[in-house]
């Protein structure tokens, strides 16, 4: 990991901890006594969840599922489920938890999926979100702050599953980008 590669940090680690704190004050806030499962969708939101649930007070249940909406910087437009929840959602408030949202596809299909399995209530909270990129309207429920257009990677965010394991997040220089689009187009043409 060379940080040379990143154009530009936009949040440090403890700007994104004291973002964390703030949805965890006010999910705790918003459903004292309610039946909480957080839906975390891997890969991306596995640090954010980690640190958001050990900001939230109150019992909660953690189901994971693994989505697929993305190739390399590229948004496929379809989501495809590759692994569901393991439990039952009957009468619990469901809260997705998402790395960001930018297209809208991914959080209106899974919020719709969860519905269909019988949760009373389903809203999402995102560390990020990018209304830029918006093609459904959607509107996640907590936010942690709104990002411009660019391809960012770190604490959690990546390009082709590396940059994860940054503490910060940061815009990825268009460099690394337009050199793998290069490199894919003259694979193709072979």
């Amino acid at each position: 990991m060379r940080d040379h590669l990143i154009e530009k940090v936009l949040y440090s680690k403890e700007e994104i901890a004291s973002m964390v704190q703030r949805l965890g004050q006010a999910v705790s806030r918003d459903y004292q006594g309610k039946s909480l499962v957080l839906v975390s969708l891997m890969k991306g939101s596995v640090v954010f969840t980690a640190d958001l649930m050990r900001c939230i007070t109150v019992p909660c249940r953690l189901e994971c599922m693994t989505v697929s909406s993305y190739h390399g910087a590229q948004s496929s437009g379809t989501v495809t489920v590759l692994q569901d929840i393991s439990s039952s959602l009957e009468h619990t408030d469901v809260l997705v938890v998402e790395d960001m949202v930018d297209t809208g596809l991914t959080l209106q299909s899974i919020c719709g999926h969860l519905r269909q399995k019988g949760a009373a209530n389903v809203r999402s909270c995102v560390l990020f979100d990018k209304p830029a990129r918006r093609i459904v309207p959607v509107k996640a429920d907590y936010v942690g702050a709104e990002v411009p257009d660019a391809f960012l990677v770190g604490y959690g965010l990546d390009y082709h599953e590396y940059y994860r394991n940054l503490p910060y997040v940061g815009i990825l220089s268009s460099a690394v980008i337009d050199r793998d689009c290069r490199q894919n187009s003259s694979q193709s043409k072979e």
